[in-house]
């Protein structure tokens, strides 16, 4: 994670394949309860292209 705002519920994350920042979202989070993630949090996930770049789907906390 390069860094997450709990509050907008969004953020970017900074992938081991240098394909630059991804967008995430709290809703691709699979989480019990309130999803958030916090900065250096590792996770993993997959991606999708969007307009702005690559955003993340089905992230999970390792």
């Amino acid at each position: 994670m390069i860094w997450y705002d709990a509050q907008k519920g969004f953020g970017y994350i900074d992938p081991d394949d240098d394909i630059g920042p991804v967008f995430v979202e709290y809703r691709s989070i699979e989480a019990d309860g309130y999803r958030v993630l916090f900065a250096d949090q590792r996770v993993e996930f997959s991606t999708a292209r969007r307009p702005g770049g690559a955003e993340a789907l089905a992230v999970r906390l390792l």
